[in-house]
């Protein structure tokens, strides 16, 4: 598991004691968690998305701009937390970007040109799923791009998001990991169930071959792009539900916001019919009801 790209760069006896609070023991490090009812987690859920839905209203008041980046390894999670994460919010606020490959064109363009146009304007929440980190990721494992587009990106990075935040957007980043045991399970759900087939492409099976390929192009990356400014939150993937209440409630704590008042909704009386009265005779194409 990945711990924090910045943890234990200093070095000393004083960091290496530091390091050793952290380590829990053996016991510790091999229990696995009981899993999370699901009467307990959509308890849980049911609070956050009330924050959610408060953090919506305080970014419109306020005319916040907010970029949160979803990345990680393949299968471990990323699609499901913004699922849990958009699902009572207004798509007018809070909008996903998921981007295709790229066209001709855009190959041709300033490589961050074709995440720019996707920037939130005031009073907007951006999430991407898989962000420009797919030139430190994929892009470097699968050979799209060289080795000096690739150095040339993490070297720019930092200083692009500096620029990003400074110009008054708020920027957050999710890395969502996961064990090798468990990407192979959830690879092999896919492949056995057809409500998942869609989830498992060409890039999810090389991911899962290349799994070191991908482990050293993570820690380059987050050695290069996890800044005082712009750092890398960690989520442990391993249990889905823990991990998407996990990252809501951490999301929800970097925004700083208030709850609005709002005038108490009454219910106005309908309209008078004056005379209208539902067609008898017109025919329509209603849905069969089959259930």
């Amino acid at each position: 598991m990945v711990t924090g790209a910045n943890e234990g760069k200093d070095g000393g006896e004083g960091s290496r004691a530091k390091r050793a609070d952290k380590i829990p023991d053996k016991d510790a490090r091999t229990k696995k968690p009981e899993k999370l009812a699901r009467k307990d987690f959509e308890g849980e859920l049911e609070k956050l998305h009330a924050e959610l839905v408060k953090l919506q209203s305080w970014v419109q008041q306020e005319g916040l701009k907010v970029i949160i980046v979803f990345e990680g390894r393949d299968a471990a999670g990323k699609g499901g937390a913004i699922k849990r994460i958009i699902e009572r919010v207004s798509p007018r606020v809070f909008r996903v970007v998921a981007l295709p490959a790229p066209s001709e064109r855009e190959k041709s363009q300033l490589y961050l040109q074709r995440y720019v146009k996707h920037f939130p304007a005031a009073g907007e929440v951006v999430i991407f799923d898989r962000s420009w980190y797919n030139r430190a990721g994929v892009e470097r494992v699968m050979g799209f791009c060289s080795e000096r587009e690739v150095k040339r990106f993490l070297r720019a990075c930092p200083l692009w998001e500096r620029v990003i935040i400074e110009s008054g957007i708020i920027l957050i980043k999710f890395w969502f990991e996961v064990s090798k045991e468990e990407q192979t399970r959830r690879f092999t759900s896919r492949i056995n169930d057809g409500r998942k087939l869609w989830k498992l492409s060409p890039m999810d099976l090389e991911s899962h071959r290349r799994w070191y390929d991908f482990s050293r192009a993570r820690d380059d990356m987050l050695h290069a792009t996890d800044t005082p400014i712009s750092p890398w939150y960690i989520v442990d993937g391993n249990d889905k539900r823990r991990a998407r209440l996990n990252c809501i409630a951490h999301l929800l704590s970097l925004i700083p916001y208030k709850k609005i008042k709002r005038e108490k909704v009454t219910l106005p009386d309908r309209q008078k019919a004056k005379g209208y009265e539902e067609p008898r005779n017109r025919s329509y194409r209603h849905v069969p009801q089959v259930y």
